[in-house]
């Protein structure tokens, strides 16, 4: 099949133009002035179908690297599978995403990371890679990160909080990241004081503060802050690269932004959430409400500018991209496992339909130009874990992953509107677009366009990672 967009405006990372898109298969074969011919060959005259894209914008698709499909959590399991997960990112124009295998202590890490291979096997609707999560580092972990190097898997999460569950401690840190600093592989971590946390969570359920708000008091900024120090500290110690996921607080940017002035290679990425909701809106809503919006690291305080200075991190390129934590629970069934105790709720949002057009939404408002857009969202996730080429860019021999958005469209978000998560309910309930997703391309197959569905189960394919192209 061969596809060709003219008259749109070609957005990448390094800038925009007026240029026609052919898709030979399922990659791009060329970037064209428009109306142009190829070397004598009527463009036009000889492909499958033409997509007029006048007036609109044709980008890269977009690439989600922090999703949680199907992943267990506290008693019950993220609400989207491989599935419909994937499926909703599709309706949102982001075509690739990067899952977490997840790994508790005792278990061994290449069958955790072979069972998640199996549930994603022939579900995904857009491509599909694998970050490994490491709770207790052993020396099969070390062995293992070698191993799924060859996989395709660079890149090794391990956590500062959530003991007995994930919680690596720093000398356990200090083994992964001496062996990342010599396969090259990414440490990606969640940074914060986890003792401190349960120290205050006790505290604040004995003094009967059981509420949604509790779950973001209890996990104060000074925990991110203190969390994402240490784990630079430990870096630069061990000479690992460092990625510093879903960064909420301004403090804790200032951790990395000082990090990174001193030539160190860290990087952080924050979420959607950190940019538009507030600890006071939206974890203090009357009641229960609150449990909508439960997610870790929490929402931050307003009147504290913390959602201010995301925005302004990401113009300066203190926070390099913008993923999701796409974890999501429903109200039914799962979030209300903490009706009388906000400890009990479990953590997560769903996001992973609606980042591109919330982040637009930035655009719109001028805090950040179109091609920045492209760049947190599909350009350096691609760089960031080793896709660049393949994905994140509309270029020849690059997959024929394309999103046209329409700039002069409307997308109003709610549970009864633009919503095909499996959740009961919309973290984004009321949000108001100026653009529009109109046509998304998978590898050269149309898999939405004109608000119809045309993708299937398994239309996704895993993507072998390479090393990340940002380490010096």
């Amino acid at each position: 099949m061969k596809t060709l967009i003219k008259n749109g405006t070609v957005v990448n990372a390094t800038g925009r133009g007026l240029a026609d898109v052919l898709i030979d298969g399922e990659k791009i074969a060329a970037v064209l002035a428009p109306g142009s011919n190829l070397l004598g060959f009527d463009v036009a005259g000889n492909v499958d179908r033409v997509i007029d894209a006048g007036g609109k914008y044709v980008i890269p698709g977009g690439i989600d690297a922090h999703t949680h499909m199907e992943m267990p959590f506290g008693g019950t399991e993220a609400s989207d599978t491989f599935e419909t997960g994937t499926r909703a990112a599709a309706w949102g124009g982001t075509t690739s995403i990067v899952d977490f295998v997840v790994q508790y202590a005792g278990e061994d890490v290449l069958e955790r990371y072979a069972a998640w291979q199996q549930k994603a096997a022939g579900q995904c609707a857009i491509d599909y890679g694998f970050h490994q999560i490491l709770s207790d580092v052993q020396d099969s972990s070390l062995t293992a990160m070698d191993e799924l190097i060859d996989e395709g898997v660079s890149s090794f999460k391990l956590f500062m909080a959530y003991k007995g569950v994930f919680l690596s401690d720093d000398g356990q840190i200090v083994k992964a990241m001496q062996r990342a600093a010599m396969n090259g592989s990414m440490i990606m971590m969640h940074a914060e004081n986890g003792s401190v946390i349960d120290l205050l969570v006790q505290q604040a359920v004995a003094a009967g503060n059981t509420s949604p708000l509790y779950h973001g008091l209890t996990r104060p900024w000074q925990a991110e802050e203190e969390a994402t120090h240490r784990a630079i500290m430990l870096a630069n110690l061990t000479g690992a690269p460092l990625y510093i996921v879903h960064v909420s607080a301004k403090q804790a940017v200032h951790q990395i932004a000082e990090a990174r002035d001193n030539g160190q290679n860290v990087f952080g990425e924050t979420c959607p959430q950190y940019l538009y909701l507030s600890l006071e809106d939206n974890l203090g809503a009357p009641g229960f409400e609150g449990a909508k919006w439960v997610c870790s690291t929490p929402l931050r305080a307003k009147a504290e500018g913390h959602q201010h200075h995301m925005w302004q991190s990401l113009r300066t390129n203190d926070i390099q991209m913008v993923s999701t934590d796409h974890c999501p629970f429903c109200m039914k069934g799962q979030k209300d496992m903490g009706l009388t105790d906000f400890s009990k709720i479990p953590n997560g949002i769903g996001s992973v339909e609606h980042r591109m057009d919330l982040l637009y939404q930035g655009v719109v408002d001028g805090k950040i130009s179109l091609e920045r857009w492209v760049e947190v969202c599909s350009t350096t996730p691609a760089r960031m874990f080793g896709m660049y080429g393949q994905k994140g860019v509309i270029q020849p021999g690059a997959d024929g992953d394309v999103v046209i958005y329409d700039p002069n469209g409307h997308t109003s978000i709610g549970l009864d509107k633009t919503h095909h998560m499996n959740m009961d309910y919309s973290a984004w309930e009321g949000y108001e677009i100026d653009g529009h997703v109109d046509t998304v391309i998978s590898r050269g197959k149309v898999v939405v366009d004109d608000n119809a569905y045309l993708g299937a189960k398994g239309d996704g394919r895993f993507i072998k990672r390479g090393l990340s192209q940002y380490l010096i």
